[in-house]
């Protein structure tokens, strides 16, 4: 019985709430987990995205990557700061129609193979190489190299995730990942 109210939660999720979105196969969203984009939001195959994470940006997902809870996808530049003699709780939002400022075109890149940590943020404009890892409670500013770990505020590189490039390289023929 659970399982059945799961597939028809997730039913509702993909093909009414969020039907201007594209998703993979074997999508898995958590608990009260809420998405908006500008323009889209596309995901490849087997994602997990945790309880309460949010995708307020336009993004794009690859395969095999997981979100864990209190993960959110957020715009850089999501208010007009900038005009003059109005409060920035009452400038335009990137969500009014006529909205004409920074970050229209800007977007989160994920990579396959990527984790990102418990309640991580992450900014548009920005790209998560290909099997890296973001620490719990990082914000990433700056595109992350692939494989490799990163964490902090902002987000910095930590380590390589394999000790070696043949352990890299194995685990990319493996998987069956192009480099």
């Amino acid at each position: 019985m659970i399982e059945l109210l799961r597939q028809i939660r997730h039913f509702y999720l993909r093909h009414l709430r969020w039907r201007k979105y594209t998703f993979g196969r074997n999508v898995y969203f958590g608990r009260s987990v809420y998405m908006w984009a500008k323009h889209t939001i596309t995901t490849g195959d087997n994602l997990y995205i945790g309880k309460y994470s949010q995708i307020e940006c336009d993004a794009t997902i690859g395969n095999d990557v997981m979100l864990a809870n209190f993960v959110a996808l957020v715009g850089r530049h999501d208010h007009n700061y900038t005009e003059i003699g109005v409060p920035t709780r009452l400038s335009k939002p990137i969500r009014d129609k006529d909205y004409n400022w920074r970050g229209l075109h800007e977007k989160v890149v994920i990579e396959d193979d990527v984790w990102i940590g418990h309640g991580a943020i992450v900014l548009s404009g920005t790209k998560i190489g290909r099997g890296s890892i973001v620490a719990a409670g990082s914000v990433v500013t700056a595109d992350v190299e692939p494989y490799s770990i990163y964490g902090g505020n902002p987000a910095v590189k930590i380590k390589n995730r394999f000790l070696t490039e043949e352990d890299r390289a194995e685990h990319i023929r493996r998987c069956g990942y192009s480099d």
